[in-house]
């Protein structure tokens, strides 16, 4: 993949092949950010994933980055207005799966009750596709919408392992305090590694490295994150 001339000339500016300590490795980013906007700060986690293994689980960061999720709730009638209390911007039952089937997803997480997912399942070709289906696992299938709710809106985030055993997490912004960045990378790392399969033998985390939305990646010393 090309890259442009900034990242190059920025990739010239330390050794791209060593590992560095947490607190290095940010203050790296942050030096080789370069975008006239606020970027993100990237995780990315290497695991050592069998073929049939996967990790997948949310986290709350102690620190957060990003504006007030728009949430919609699919529910029966009678759950409505403990949804709305709890702040969902959208809640509805067979009026909101049918705007969805037409392709509208204004919204940044759904979250439905188990007797709505019989016919919330049927929108998986939308919302599978933006990850935004309803999933137990992740505490988004449940009648207690008041306790999912509150955890969403404190920043409750998903992670997963992608095909090649990746997790690639948003773990803050360029503008955030370094020991509030090293804070949320850590508690990231932790919760990571807490997924580990029962019957993963050696070390489960291979790689850890660190980037801005635009800047190149810069290795972290995985034994500072034991």
């Amino acid at each position: 993949m090309s890259r442009g001339k900034k990242y190059q000339e920025n990739s010239k500016k330390y050794d791209t092949g060593a590992s560095y300590e947490l607190k290095e490795a940010l203050n790296l980013v942050k030096t080789l950010s370069y975008a006239k906007f606020d970027e993100t700060v990237d995780l990315s986690v290497k695991l050592s994933l069998k073929k049939n293994q996967s990790v997948r689980d949310t986290m709350v960061l102690p620190h957060q980055f990003r504006g007030e999720k728009k949430i919609l709730v699919f529910c029966k009638p009678e759950k409505e207005k403990e949804a709305q209390e709890a702040g969902a911007a959208f809640v509805g039952a067979g009026d909101l799966i049918e705007k969805v089937k037409g392709g509208w997803t204004e919204f940044d997480v759904a979250v439905a009750t188990p007797d709505m997912m019989k016919d919330v399942g049927k929108l998986g070709m939308v919302l599978g596709r933006k990850g935004l289906m309803p999933n137990p696992k992740t505490g988004t299938v449940t009648f207690d919408l008041k306790g999912a709710l509150a955890e969403l809106k404190k920043g409750r985030t998903e992670f997963r392992a992608d095909k090649t055993g990746v997790v690639h997490l948003a773990v803050g912004k360029v503008s955030m305090e370094g020991e509030k960045l090293e804070e949320n990378v850590k508690t990231a790392v932790t919760e990571i590694k807490r997924k580990r399969p029962a019957d993963t033998k050696g070390e489960f985390v291979q790689t850890v490295s660190v980037a801005s939305t635009m800047g190149p990646g810069v290795w972290v010393s995985i034994k500072d994150e034991e």
